[in-house]
């Protein structure tokens, strides 16, 4: 993260699946959208109850409007800084971005991204979840329909290489 980047859309309870051949389960985190770099932050400093909070205040945020630039108060540039500082959580320029779009299913909507990073050639679907089962595994049980359009349109503009 450069120290002049600012958060464009800050997403939270996102769940990321893997789109591999063997691929199972998925990973709760948040993912954020800055002026040069899209995040996956699914290591957080962040407070439980902040979270909570504020995936409260998401929800029903989703249910008026399907919106998906929106932030949200108490996290900020300095707390992406540190959460960036964790090898797990990961950092994509837009230019290293192959593929990006979005598609919408019965049960909500998706944003699809095929990228490259550090040599690795991953694909990822992303979801909002509104609602968690927590035994055996936390797992999504209900999904948010969303406008994904904003944000892909966003990484679209910035990218300096168009394939």
């Amino acid at each position: 993260m450069e120290p002049d980047e600012k958060i464009q859309a800050h997403l939270v309870s996102i769940w990321r699946e893997a789109k591999k051949f063997f691929s199972v389960g998925g990973r709760e985190g948040m993912l954020i959208l800055t002026d040069k770099h899209l995040m996956f932050v699914h290591k957080t400093e962040s407070k439980k109850k902040w979270w909570g909070a504020v995936r409260q205040r998401q929800t029903i945020h989703f249910l008026k409007s399907k919106d998906v630039m929106i932030t949200h108060d108490g996290y900020d540039e300095k707390s992406l800084q540190n959460d960036l500082e964790n090898e797990k959580n990961v950092e994509i320029r837009f230019d290293d971005i192959l593929e990006i779009s979005s598609e919408e299913k019965t049960w909500g909507s998706i944003l699809l991204i095929e990228y490259v990073k550090d040599g690795k050639h991953e694909k990822h679907q992303y979801s909002i979840a509104q609602d968690w089962v927590k035994y055996p595994a936390k797992e999504p049980t209900k999904y948010m329909k969303a406008d994904w359009g904003p944000f892909v349109q966003y990484i679209k503009e910035k990218q300096k290489i168009t394939r």
